[in-house]
């Protein structure tokens, strides 16, 4: 049986059931500085032009300058903690004082608590910055490094030694 003469624009032969595919996230495995069907982290975040590419950039950047804002945020909490538990030596057999009043086991757990939240909200920061980095794609890597150097410049008040591993 010939079916050429019939009308077949309204089936769908593409197995999809209709739904729409949107667009295509390209996802490379080598270094490139092709940015076309660059999706970042989410389906979402796509590029689309020149304009979302420039936009996208300086997201990057920003969210990477923010890390350097809350490894400063923890240092500086963790140096005010120390500085609070820090003891007083008055001399021999005399009582130490504590500078800032008692330091008690309440206090204690609470800035373990608020140290555990920070260091997971850097370990969340930074393998979401890993993810940023593994696009493989040469803007957003050099976007990454600049986000890390106007972070540093704006929040760091500690020697620029350290490490780059994910956390």
């Amino acid at each position: 049986m010939d079916h050429s003469g019939m009308d077949h624009g309204g089936m769908d032969h593409g197995g999809h059931g209709g739904m729409d595919m949107g667009h295509k996230c390209n996802m490379n495995m080598l270094f490139t500085w092709d940015t076309t069907d660059l999706c970042i982290v989410f389906r979402g975040w796509h590029i689309t032009g020149t304009l979302s590419l420039l936009f996208s950039l300086v997201a990057v950047a920003l969210l990477c300058a923010g890390y350097e804002g809350v490894r400063e945020v923890s240092r500086r909490y963790e140096a005010s903690v120390a500085a609070r538990q820090k003891v007083k030596d008055d001399g021999p057999g005399l009582p130490d004082r504590r500078r800032a009043g008692p330091w008690t086991a309440r206090d204690q757990k609470r800035a373990t608590i608020v140290k555990g939240v920070l260091y997971a909200v850097q370990v969340f920061y930074s393998f979401f910055i890993m993810l940023l980095f593994m696009t493989y794609n040469g803007w957003v890597m050099l976007s990454v490094a600049v986000g890390a150097f106007i972070g540093y410049v704006v929040f760091s008040n500690t020697s620029a030694t350290k490490s780059v591993a994910c956390h």
